[in-house]
């Protein structure tokens, strides 16, 4: 069990890096919009299981304050992202109809 999250994280990180750079290949707005959406989904779950990771790691008072922080941070930018993604999809369904 405690081999999958990091697991996780560094997946996570790796599409991170991965839709950044695609956002520094394509000229389109609305393309680049999308990608950065997908790569705050993909920091929100680094940082979300980063928290969780680090409290099952530690185990103390301490690393469970600072993982319940990672947790909601690594939440609201995998919710934001998720909005996003959702919004730039229908739009670009919308103009590529």
């Amino acid at each position: 069990m405690t081999i999958i999250f990091p697991i996780i994280i560094v997946i996570s990180l790796v599409l991170y890096v991965y839709y950044k750079v695609a956002i520094l290949k394509t000229k389109d707005g609305l393309n680049q919009a999308y990608f950065n959406a997908k790569s705050r989904i993909c920091l929100g779950s680094f940082i979300f299981f980063f928290g969780i990771n680090q409290y099952i790691f530690y185990g103390t008072k301490f690393s469970l304050f600072i993982g319940i922080v990672f947790l909601i941070l690594g939440g609201l930018q995998l919710y934001t992202g998720w909005q996003e993604t959702k919004h730039y999809r229908k739009e670009w369904q919308r103009l590529n109809a």
